[in-house]
């Protein structure tokens, strides 16, 4: 069995017009989320093997707010590619994970992270910021995972207002 986290970047600051899109860092409101959906990741004893994340900033603060105050083991893999990306980039990088990881998480931006929870889930949950799904796999190897006929059960669909 292969367990999939679904991230998208938590909330991010518009304040300063002078950034790019790239480069926007999370407001207020996406630090607070991000580090209590991490926790509720933690209390549930999701903690990831392996999180493959986009380089835009807003996701890489994501990873630490996730990550920050709950002690994860996780190797993270954090790639260019990500950013913007649409649903096979992201299956690109999981489709290449060893058959040892066991779960894995990704990070990264709308419409990529809504088309990969259709894709692989079977079904449309909107992915607003912040928002978290998990799918279930059963398979040996994430290289199936690009198979017509593999479908992920999901088991959450968490937006970060559900953690308030």
């Amino acid at each position: 069995m292969k367990r999939l986290l679904i991230l998208r970047h938590a909330k991010s600051s518009w304040d300063d017009p002078s950034l790019t899109d790239f480069n926007r860092p999370l407001n207020k409101r996406g630090r607070r989320a991000a580090a209590r959906m991490g926790t509720w990741i933690t209390e549930h004893g999701l903690e990831p093997d392996t999180i493959i994340c986009s380089t835009a900033r807003r996701a890489q603060q994501t990873l630490e707010f996730v990550t920050g105050t709950n002690q994860w083991n996780s190797d993270c893999i954090h790639t260019d590619d990500l950013y913007l990306a649409p649903a096979q980039i992201y299956l690109h990088y999981l489709t290449q994970l060893p058959e040892h990881i066991h779960s894995a998480m990704v990070i990264g931006h709308n419409p990529g992270i809504e088309q990969l929870v259709r894709l692989l889930g079977g079904e449309y949950h909107s992915m607003p910021t912040c928002a978290l799904a998990i799918l279930d796999f059963d398979i040996e190897s994430w290289e199936v995972l690009v198979a017509d006929e593999v479908a992920g059960q999901l088991q959450h669909h968490i937006l970060a207002r559900d953690l308030d």
